[in-house]
């Protein structure tokens, strides 16, 4: 806190007066987002600790402020203490305005044209603004390739589909996910991908929109931020409103690249869908596996959209398992009961769940092998993270450990330990979710690394974070090489009151 007041008084001369959190436990992005304030001036400051993301999101806002986009003035920052200091847009979101002008499917003509507005700026972005983008910055992913598509379809198919207990054959799914991948990238993509482009990152300041939370932004295709707002699930635009806005940005496009509707609208529905499942993976981990009810509210308007998209959409490619799989999630009792359990404050829960102590092992392979279960239960996962590259060989981290930040800054910026990561946390959630539901108390997953100082430390302090916001779980982790070296570890409950 202190070094955003220190941003605050160094852009207006003058100490802060008032502080106010925003955003809160809402949130799923892990950024503490907070206004401060005097007699005369106001502004937002943002802590978070992904220093890619602080880059991408600081450089992309002085580019685009550059061309001229309604986007907010960056006032400072502090970068090595995970700070900047942005302009204050206010607090009316076009959700919020969509919310509070609305009757049913009856929205307001301010609203309407809101939408409009903000479909007239996005080509802006896209084509104008991305043509001498900075791209080397883009986090995780400079473009929305292959990989990108990887890790969503999976996100959907561990986080939704499986905890939702959907059934579906493995081997066939993946075959649609490629062929559904190969379909998306042959759509032109050398544009700016916004990525997060719905509703809630609108602002609205005397009626003009200006636009946030573009950090995640990379090249891609035009297609994806157009459905992205189209189909934000909350939202719940009528069929033909959807279909009117999508006519206006498309004209909107037109003046800035001679493509035409029938090219745009090829890809289009392909991108509405992966949109959807990246959207379900994010309601499903927050939901399912974190127990954030208010996630899964937004599940029954997802439903929706998917079921008008299955009744009046064909795409131009056969993706049987996956469409299977759809009409699967339309006629599920858990999915279907969903609704009620979130709006009612319940915690979402399975039948039988009990709370399950999953033991976190770091460990050498050359230094007593893989660690014993001493539970009784046997089983769990060995990880080997050698294929990572080791922060051992280079002279300033010989000693440090994988819990030091230079070392943690190091690996967050291998894209190998991301995947690696991606991973191990998939299949680790996927048997938490299922010991949970049968009721187990154990689960042991080790990582060995050559040392076992600094790879396997930092693979289990990351997925033992991962694991402690879900309230059904307790975490205990085990150095074992900084152990015996009496490094050792903090108590549990310090760690716990550290996040």
């Amino acid at each position: 806190m202190d070094v955003l007041k220190q941003l605050f008084e160094r852009h207006f001369h003058a100490p802060v007066q008032q502080v106010q959190p925003l955003q809160g436990e809402l949130g799923g992005s892990g950024r503490k987002i907070i206004r401060l304030s005097d007699d005369q001036h106001n502004a937002v400051g943002i802590l978070y600790g992904v220093r890619e993301e602080n880059v991408a999101f600081i450089e992309f806002s002085r580019h685009f402020r550059r061309r001229g986009l309604p986007v907010p003035e960056i006032y400072g920052e502090d970068l090595s203490q995970g700070a900047y200091l942005e302009e204050d847009l206010g607090d009316l979101t076009l959700f919020d305005f969509l919310s509070q002008n609305r009757n049913g499917e009856n929205i307001a003509a301010s609203v309407v044209e809101a939408y409009r507005r903000v479909l007239e700026i996005l080509p802006r972005f896209q084509i104008e603004a991305g043509r001498d983008l900075n791209y080397k910055v883009c986090y995780p992913r400079s473009s929305f390739d292959r990989q990108s598509i990887n890790w969503d379809l999976n996100y959907f198919k561990y986080y939704f589909l499986r905890l939702a207990g959907i059934p579906f054959s493995e081997q066939a799914l993946e075959q649609d996910f490629t062929r559904l991948t190969k379909f998306l990238l042959a759509a032109d993509h050398d544009y700016f991908l916004y990525r997060d482009f719905q509703s809630r990152n609108v602002l609205l300041r005397n009626g003009e929109p200006f636009f946030v939370d573009y950090q995640g932004g990379r090249k891609g295709a035009l297609q994806y931020d157009v459905a992205s707002l189209l189909y934000d699930a909350k939202a719940d635009l009528p069929p033909e409103l959807r279909q009117q806005l999508l006519d206006h940005y498309i004209e909107a496009v037109s003046k800035y690249t001679p493509r035409t509707r029938q090219l745009f609208m090829q890809h289009y529905y392909a991108f509405v869908y992966v949109r959807l499942m990246q959207a379900l993976g994010a309601y499903g981990f927050r939901g399912f596996y974190e127990r954030k009810a208010h996630f899964l509210q937004s599940v029954p308007y997802a439903l929706k959209n998917l079921r008008w998209l299955l009744h009046n959409v064909t795409l131009p490619i056969e993706i049987p398992t996956l469409m299977d799989a759809f009409r699967g999630m339309l006629g599920s009792e858990k999915l279907l009961n969903i609704h009620f359990e979130a709006q009612s404050g319940t915690r979402l829960q399975s039948p039988g769940e009990n709370k399950l102590t999953v033991r976190i092992y770091s460990f050498s392979f050359h230094r007593g092998g893989v660690p014993k279960d001493e539970t009784g239960n046997g089983g769990g996962f060995v990880f080997d993270g050698r294929s990572i590259p080791n922060p051992g060989r280079q002279e300033r981290f010989k000693d440090l450990t994988g819990k030091d930040a230079p070392v943690i800054e190091y690996l967050d910026q291998q894209e190998s330990a991301h995947e690696f990561l991606n991973h191990v946390q998939a299949l680790v959630g996927t048997s938490v979710a299922e010991y949970q539901r049968r009721g187990f108390k154990d689960l042991m997953v080790s990582f060995g690394c050559t040392g076992g100082q600094h790879r396997s430390v930092y693979l289990a302090e990351q997925l033992a974070r991962n694991l402690r916001r879900n309230d059904g779980v307790e975490v205990i982790v085990h150095h074992r090489e900084l152990e015996k070296a009496g490094i050792g570890n903090p108590p549990l409950e310090l760690e716990k009151a550290a996040e």
